[in-house]
């Protein structure tokens, strides 16, 4: 038995050893200084750290470090400082050395990271924070300092997500809800396209297997198709690109299986509708630096004359490159086979931006990559700002934080000419704000390309924008609704919040003087009686209230207090003795329920049976799900589970900020329970086709509709059914036998 374990442990010493001389080997073919000893030394360290510890999958603990650190050397492409705090990441979390010990060995640069990088103990947090928010934001106070930090924490996320498989299905859920929400628009944000699509693409296999599949399937039958389109469309490019003399490669992109999938439920439409499939990448090598963006242009050139370009599609990064470095030249263009076919025209030196963000950048340094630098350092300085001023809420907070990765922008020019990148959707009153605060909370009005537009006005590319401001001017509560951009969000609910802490206070007073004239004593039943007069939830309401002159104390608020003693102890007498009964039933009722639902273990999966579903859960009012869906539970602070779609937006955020509380389920459920789904349908309006869908439902599937809403316009009819169906089954026969009628060109289950 001894000689089968130091058998085994013998093997195991030898993979862990040969994966790290892997990650060495990795490391001296890059362009970084080489510095072994101190990598060696981080590897021998973590690797006593966690000696006999395994990870579920049984494998030794190790080997996540060894490879998280040859995506940060590989895919991400950083150097010895980032590869010994990826090998180092989880040893302060994980076992009892803490961020002094490493202060110690491998000095303070590694030690700040590897802190970045550690968790929270929990148990420090209320049951209203959410640990997993609070960590996020810990780890971007870190980023703001040194942006390696968010570096390896993606490259740790990108291997946990590989190796989901072995994790319970509540724990898949949680993390790959979180990746999406979370690390997929940070990696965007850095410029770290693959590693993106690789996240999206795994979170999505995780929570929606059987469409994954589907899709996976699809992309393989039709890829020989596919080979066949880009071939043709290519031998003329490069037939012209070899008589311009240009060394290049030209590779097929196809659109991945998330992207795909969003695709197909945003514009409700079947995979075989999806005709942005294929994408061209041109990647050349200029002929000098200075060059570059001529050729990307030449190259536009000499393709647009062999094919038509699409005139409202040109997409011009190299100019002016996007907030996280990307450069490129997008044209599409008509093939020969009647499709629009997009061509991405980059350099070499852009490739490398593109797939490695901004760790490209500091390979490029000589050649001058400091305008991006600086657009980076402004994000890091807004993420900074908003987490200067502290949130309430965690869900709130994370939405801020990622209202600011945003993916596409637009440029807009102030009066004097100077270009500024804002994000899409943005508003005159974000403009402002990104301009100064000041500028912010004072302005009344924009004038846009020279015309008056009110603060709510949406921003277009191109557009000169100038801010009109007024000295009596103060922030609105309603700005809320149409600011964007978290910069301006932040700033107006932080105004907002010092303001009415400044009317609290001051309402405090004035109620103060009041009661002292009335001669009442100002204590908690004096308060509580005020705030039930005038219907606010809680005492702070009533005191701004008061303090912003919004409410005006006068004789009613003195008849509260001379009301004769007599009434209210009628009221107690009739409280205590005649609801007694009343009151207690409930009470007792709660207490069953709590001991009912106290079993629910979040590691096993729940069964959705008809029985539970009609007693037990609720249903999400948000996203409706119905048997059949892909579903998950939510342990809701009343112990209740609630029955959420997993891509439903609600959904999304819990797993990112109350992941602990999500739980794995599954149907059991057997065509006995009807649900409300609503179907669109669109199609060629033509004399009965009414009477034909309403036969195919009601007749020939014999299915209950609620409600029908058809209206026609030009010849084209545009309807929403309600029909009450079992399960998700039901919808897909009413779809295909809807889609066999003649007329009918688009059937889809939609939210309504």
């Amino acid at each position: 038995m001894d000689e089968n374990t130091t058998m085994k442990e013998k093997a195991q010493d030898e993979m862990i050893e040969q994966a790290f001389q892997e990650l060495l080997n990795d490391y001296l073919a890059t362009k970084h200084r080489k510095r072994v000893e101190i990598i060696t030394k981080a590897f021998n360290f973590a690797n006593q750290a966690h000696k006999g510890i395994k990870r579920r999958s049984g494998e030794p603990y190790i080997m996540h470090p060894i490879a998280v650190a040859k995506i940060v050397c590989n895919e991400i492409g950083l150097g010895s400082t980032s590869i010994c705090a990826a090998l180092l990441h989880d040893v302060v979390e994980d076992t009892d050395y803490t961020v002094e010990d490493i202060e110690n060995i491998f000095g303070p640069k590694i030690a700040q990271i590897v802190d970045g990088l550690t968790k929270i103990s929990g148990g420090i947090f209320g049951d209203q924070a959410s640990a997993q928010a609070e960590n996020f934001k810990k780890l971007l106070l870190t980023m703001s300092n040194d942006i390696r930090v968010i570096l390896i924490k993606i490259a740790d996320r990108l291997h946990n997500m590989r190796t989901l498989g072995s994790m319970l299905p509540n724990k898949q859920y949680k993390i790959a809800g979180e990746t999406l929400y979370i690390y997929a628009p940070l990696a965007n944000r850095l410029g770290l396209y693959k590693i993106k699509t690789e996240l999206e693409n795994l979170s999505f296999k995780y929570e929606h297997p059987e469409e994954y599949k589907e899709i996976e399937d699809k992309l393989a039958a039709t890829a020989a198709e596919r080979d066949k389109v880009f071939k043709e469309f290519t031998t003329p490019i490069r037939a012209q690109l070899d008589k311009m003399g240009l060394k290049y490669r030209i590779l097929a992109r196809v659109k991945s299986i998330y992207s795909i999938w969003n695709k197909m439920q945003t514009k409700h439409v079947p995979f075989e509708e999806i005709y942005d499939l294929l994408a061209v990448r041109i990647i050349f090598t200029p002929r000098n630096m200075d060059e570059e963006l001529n050729d990307c242009f030449d190259i536009y050139v000499a393709i647009s004359k062999i094919y038509k370009p699409h005139p409202d599609r040109l997409r011009d990064w190299v100019s002016h490159p996007k907030a996280n470095g990307y450069q490129a030249l997008h044209v599409t263009l008509m093939g020969n086979n009647g499709q629009w076919i997009e061509v991405q025209i980059r350099s070499e030196r852009m490739n490398d931006v593109a797939e490695q963000g901004f760790a490209a950048h500091w390979k490029y340094k000589e050649g001058g990559g400091s305008e991006d630098e600086g657009e980076l350092e402004k994000w890091l300085r807004t993420i900074k700002e908003i987490l200067d001023d502290p949130q309430p809420d965690a869900i709130d907070f994370l939405d801020t934080i990622k209202l600011n990765l945003f993916a596409s922008e637009i440029f807009v020019f102030t009066p004097k000419g100077e270009l500024k990148t804002m994000p899409q959707n943005c508003t005159a009153l974000d403009f402002a704000f990104s301009l100064h605060t000041d500028i912010g909370s004072h302005c009344i009005g924009a004038k846009v390309n020279h015309k008056l537009v009110p603060l709510s006005h949406k921003l277009q590319s191109g557009d000169q924008v100038e801010i009109l401001t007024s000295k009596a001017q103060r922030v609105q509560a309603e700005w809320m609704n149409f600011a964007t951009t978290a910069r301006a969000r932040s700033k107006i609910a932080s105004i907002l919040r010092k303001e009415a802490k400044a009317n609290q206070k001051a309402g405090e007073a004035i109620l103060a003087d009041f009661l002292k004239a009335e001669d009442v004593r100002m204590d908690d039943s004096a308060i509580d009686k005020l705030t039930h007069l005038h219907n606010f939830h809680n005492r702070e309401e009533l005191f701004i209230a008061i303090g912003s002159k919004k409410l005006i104390l006068g004789d009613a608020d003195r008849n509260v207090f001379k009301a004769k003693q007599g009434k209210s102890w009628k009221k107690l007498l009739s409280f205590s003795f005649g609801g007694s009964k009343e009151e207690k039933e409930p009470n007792e009722e709660k207490s069953a329920e709590k001991n009912t639902q106290e079993k629910i273990d979040t590691k096993k999966i729940l069964k959705l049976t008809e029985e539970a579903i009609s007693k037990e859960y609720l249903m999400a009012p948000c996203c409706h799900p119905i048997p059949g869906d892909d579903v998950l539970g939510y342990i809701n602070e009343n112990n209740q589970v609630i029955i959420h779609k997993r891509q439903c937006p609600i959904a999304i955020k819990l797993k990112s900020s109350y992941g602990n509380r999500i739980i794995a389920t599954q149907w059991d459920t057997h065509k006995e329970l009807s649900f409300l789904v609503t179907i669109y349908i669109k199609g060629i309006d033509a004399v009965g086709l009414l009477n034909e869908v309403t036969q195919i439902i009601s007749r020939q599937l014999n299915v209950n509709i609620r409600k029908l809403d058809i209206e026609t316009n030009d010849g084209i009819f545009e309807g929403k059914i309600q029909l009450y169906v079992h399960d998700v089954d039901d919808v897909r026969t009413i779809c295909n036998n809807l889609k066999q009628v003649k007329n009918i060109k688009q059937v889809s289950r939609i939210e309504d």
